[in-house]
């Protein structure tokens, strides 16, 4: 017997993967949330950056990464466009990023998500395993803003509650 269709099994839908990463994103913004602003700002540990310079790449890498897959120019991945100077604007960046990649994500049609692309220029992959690669960034550096929030006495938004 011949196969001619090529069937694909389909785990997790287009809306369903935005709303899984805008859950982290919420969680994200508690964390950030939680800080005092001082903290936020100033405290690492062994050398590590602040929780805000961890932020700032999230902010440059999720709809600055999404713009270029909906069809946008490449542009090289920049981390110094965004003044991260107090909490109340970390938080509004946040806000306004979290809405682009609303936008963007509905630019992106599903069909695309094997095209192979040049993340920021320099990046192989394709766009489903960039997507996956921002969230699992943000996972990864909210882990550390946890650590952070707990090493200053504070309880940080527990990680199910997306």
């Amino acid at each position: 017997m011949e196969l001619t269709e090529i069937q694909t099994a389909t785990v997790i839908t287009h809306a369903e993967l935005l709303h899984h990463w805008l859950g982290h994103r919420a969680l994200t913004r508690r964390v950030i949330a939680a800080f005092p602003e001082k903290e936020l700002l100033e405290f690492s540990i062994g050398g590590m950056r602040t929780f805000a310079g961890m932020v700032i790449e999230l902010l440059a890498i999720g709809a600055p990464g999404l713009k270029q897959m909906a069809g946008g120019e490449t542009e090289p991945l920049n981390e110094n466009v965004l003044e991260a100077n107090s909490k109340a604007n970390i938080l509004q960046l946040w806000d306004e990023a979290t809405e682009l990649i609303k936008v963007y994500w509905d630019q992106i049609p599903e069909d695309r998500f094997h095209d192979k692309i040049l993340a920021f220029g320099q990046y192989e992959g394709t766009i489903w395993f960039s997507i996956f690669y921002f969230i699992d960034n943000e996972i990864h550096h909210r882990a550390q803003g946890t650590v952070y929030l707990r090493s200053i006495g504070i309880t940080p938004p527990y990680f199910y509650e997306r």
